[in-house]
């Protein structure tokens, strides 16, 4: 809680609810993505209660869709959650058992209800790490890690790539929406075996230095991907005026080893020695991602009012 991201060259403002809040009044952001858009989501919600209550408008008691709004300022934020962006059979927390993707095949879960928002921010992440098989055009055409006979490995990265391309896709295609979209990179996670046999753990309790930072090629290899289709759906949404916005918080996070929850988040029915170092505490690192947030918001409004 005691430390903060200073960019190179400028500093970054402390979060301020209140200026949040003006600059969404009367709009709306989904978070689309798996569980670290819902830790988002959390950071978010928990920084603007501090000026207003937000009412639980959820239909459902699934963590999965939740919608909070700020009726003082006609601002709503909903999760909805989707592990891989795309359609997937198998998902199951703890098992290592192949997930098929149906890569071609947008998750009508959230596609189905992003049309009227302001804003998307769109996420995925680490549950690309497990087995899968990859469905394209109703055939199965390969696989990751799934050590299947006669079967081609294509690497995590091809499902990957491809899921984000369905997510743009749906999204420049959906000819209601008309609102802006982010893409929020990667999140790093910190898990330490030096500390703890099988996965690791978490224990650190400040920051990284820079010397500390051990480069990451498989974390480089997702954000490529991520990259590299933000940037081809960012030229073609253009043309029918989408506006995309990009929330880099990678290499900021890549310094935190010491925001996790570790063993001490561990949900009811999880195994006591499973570390969390993968999501973020809170209050913590992950409320800088809705300080970037702000800032983005600050920027377009600006720009907006030179436009005038």
């Amino acid at each position: 809680m005691k430390w903060r991201w200073k960019p190179d060259g400028c500093e970054l403002p402390v979060f301020n609810p209140a200026w949040f809040l003006e600059l969404v009044r009367g709009k709306s952001i989904a978070f689309v993505g798996d569980s670290l858009a819902r830790n988002q989501m959390q950071s978010l919600k928990c920084l603007l209660s501090t000026v207003t209550h937000p009412v639980n408008e959820s239909s459902t008691k699934d963590w999965r869709l939740r919608r909070w709004v700020f009726p003082d300022y006609n601002f709503t934020i909903e999760l909805l959650a989707s592990t891989h962006l795309v359609r997937v059979e198998g998902v199951v927390p703890v098992s290592m058992s192949p997930i098929h993707l149906y890569l071609d095949e947008v998750d009508q879960t959230w596609a189905t209800k992003v049309a009227n928002f302001d804003y998307v921010i769109i996420s995925s992440g680490h549950w690309f790490s497990r087995p899968m098989i990859y469905h394209e055009k109703h055939k199965v055409v390969g696989c990751s890690m799934c050590n299947a006979k006669n079967m081609t490995d294509l690497t995590r990265y091809y499902g990957y790539k491809k899921a984000f391309r369905t997510a743009f896709r749906t999204l420049i295609d959906l000819q209601e929406f008309n609102g802006t979209i982010i893409m929020r990179t990667i999140s790093p996670v910190h898990f330490e075996p030096e500390f703890q046999e099988g996965r690791g753990n978490c224990v650190r309790s400040k920051p990284y230095t820079k010397q500390d930072v051990k480069y990451d090629w498989y974390l480089e290899m997702f954000k490529k991907m991520q990259m590299d289709e933000f940037l081809a759906a960012e030229r073609e949404g253009k043309e029918r005026g989408l506006q995309f916005r990009l929330l880099d918080i990678t290499e900021a996070m890549l310094f935190r080893p010491d925001g996790h929850p570790n063993h001490y988040g561990r949900q009811q029915g999880m195994p006591k020695n499973l570390a969390d170092c993968l999501h973020w505490c809170l209050p913590g690192p992950i409320d800088l991602w809705n300080e970037f947030l702000l800032q983005m918001l600050k920027n377009e409004s600006e720009g907006s009012r030179e436009g005038l």
